[in-house]
């Protein structure tokens, strides 16, 4: 098949590993592993739960082949999950141990053979969890007998991920290489994304199906209202592991769910590098008419973020480097839903505000990009200072990522998370001087609909503002005027080509165009149309 790659489980089987080492320390909690030569003591419970972890009589067999495999230096938050997709390439996974304390696990494979070729394959190919490099060799024993009351956990995720693979990999009556990679499975997969509450880009695709191996080619698209992703890997192994660890799970918590299925393409052509598609191995490829790649400095600016992206249930979240500001929505690994009360603190302190300037309602303006502002409120005896209660958690750690270290009216703005729950309304009949405003009910939040498009739009401030819900009789000049009247330049505009309803508008620095949004946000065309403003990811 043309495209098709064969993976390393086809490799032959009675190859010799090189450089395969013995660790000194396989010391096991909640487990007895047995080997035949072994004069071990069984371990110790104590009544409390606590263990001795002392094995005697540890038997060396340096360079002996077994099906139980030893995995050291495991990231401190890997999952069992992660650990077992290891091994799914190359056959059945019998049993698992994790030693989390001490960053090793125990893997059990079905047979020897299948051990042998793993490792092999990961002699030539270190392999990664987390951006991690991790050290995989054979155990000095030969089967691997676990506490089940003691590795319940790990027990349950290897039952869930074996009801999986033995529902999608035909392994009865064929060896371990033939049956890890089969010819209906395709190096591409087919991605549905369920629940979009908040926006899954292109970069946080390619973020959390990196770890899987090295993904080649990414088109993403909008089929039957739903956000849909092809994705194609250079060896259809990595596409099966990452099936395997990511169907069904959470990008964020509770929404954001990956559906994954392998597609019947075994290559993906990609016209162009934009923020709808990408070929990872053609950087030279055109962003398309009408269609911007991602600007190179904000794209540089991203890539030092990171961010918690959750998985669901009892599995534990997965610290993702990202490269896409939308999944800041995944910060702390709480994310709020629309009648659900949300981890995290709501409320933020912002301070080093412009006193002579600032009022609750340009607040409201410029912190709602990125939540829907419940309450502002300026400090009466610190009118630099300013509380801000978000509807969620999830907002106002999306708003704290991306507007610390702003300049607002001239100054560089704080924001950090405040120590207070909720902020106060004034006592009824007490004047405030207009310092306390409710915005709970004002039709100018943009994230109140489930699956708004808003929730795909969300960038770091930056001098390009996307500008929409422009009538028709409004030209060019007029907005170029309306947008210098705020005290900027603006350096370039352009209508988008296939409606004009919409348009990019730069400003000479990123100050004047966060100046521009607070003050024309909401304005009256005329027309009955009220322009809509927000910081754009393009650039002119």
């Amino acid at each position: 098949m043309d495209g098709y790659v064969i993976g390393p489980a086809r490799r032959i089987v009675t190859e010799v590993a090189v450089g395969v080492k013995r660790g000194s320390d396989e010391l096991l909690s909640g487990s007895v592993l047995s080997s035949p030569n072994s004069n071990m003591s069984s371990m110790v419970v104590t009544a409390n739960g606590n263990d001795s972890k002392k094995f005697k009589g540890e038997d060396k067999m340096d360079g002996a082949p077994s099906r139980v495999l030893h995995i050291r230096k495991l990231p401190g938050e890997v999952t069992e999950t992660e650990v077992i997709a290891l091994g799914l390439p190359f056959g059945k996974v019998t049993n698992i141990l994790m030693l989390k304390e001490k960053n090793q696990a125990f893997l059990e494979l079905a047979t020897e053979e299948a051990a042998i070729t793993m490792v092999n394959y990961y002699s030539a190919v270190t392999p990664h969890l987390r951006n991690q490099p991790i050290y995989i060799q054979y155990s000095n024993h030969k089967e691997l007998k676990t506490d089940n009351t003691l590795n319940q956990r790990a027990q349950a995720v290897l039952q869930a991920v074996t009801a999986v693979q033995t529902a999608n990999t035909p392994l009865s009556g064929t060896t371990v290489s033939e049956s890890a990679v089969t010819p209906a499975q395709s190096p591409v997969l087919r991605i549905i994304i369920d629940n979009m509450y908040y926006p899954v880009t292109l970069d946080v695709l390619h973020q959390i199906f990196s770890k899987f191996g090295a993904v080649l080619k990414i088109i993403t698209f909008t089929k039957n209202n739903q956000f849909q992703a092809l994705l194609q890997y250079g060896d259809p192994v990595n596409a099966q592991q990452a099936k395997l660890a990511l169907d069904g799970q959470n990008i964020y918590n509770a929404c954001c769910t990956l559906r994954i299925d392998f597609s019947k393409l075994v290559n993906l052509n990609v016209k162009y590098n934009n923020d709808k598609s990408r070929d990872y191995t053609r950087p030279d490829l055109p962003s398309g008419d009408g269609q911007p790649a991602l600007d190179p400095a904000i794209a540089a600016a991203f890539a030092k973020e990171t961010s918690l992206l959750a998985v669901p249930g009892a599995l534990s979240p997965l610290a993702i480097p990202n490269a896409a500001a939308a999944a800041a929505a995944a910060a702390a690994g709480r994310v709020g839903m629309p009648g659900v009360s949300a981890g995290g603190n709501t409320v933020l302190l912002v301070s080093n505000l412009n006193e002579e300037m600032v009022t609750p309602q340009s607040l409201f303006t410029l912190f709602g990009v990125y939540g829907d502002v419940q309450r502002v409120k300026i400090l009466y005896n610190k009118k630099d200072s300013a509380l801000i209660q978000m509807a969620d958690g999830n907002q106002s750690q999306l708003a704290m990522n991306h507007l610390n270290g702003q300049k607002m009216y001239g100054k560089i703005i704080r924001v950090t998370l405040s120590k207070h729950q909720t902020v106060q309304l004034p006592r009824e009949g007490l004047d405030d001087q207009g310092l306390t405003k409710d915005f709970g009910n004002s039709p100018l939040h943009r994230f109140k609909k489930p699956g708004s498009k808003n929730f795909q739009n969300i960038f770091p401030p930056s001098a390009t503002l996307h500008l929409s819900n422009i009538p028709p009789s409004v030209a060019e000049e007029d907005l170029r005027t309306l947008f210098a009247n705020t005290g900027g330049t603006v350096k370039a505009f352009k209508f988008f080509q296939r409606d004009h309803k919409m348009a990019l508008l730069q400003m000479a620095t990123v100050e004047e165009a966060i100046q521009a949004l607070i003050d024309l946000h909401n304005y009256n065309l005329g027309e009955n149309h009220h322009l809509r403003v927000s910081f754009s990811k393009s650039t002119i």
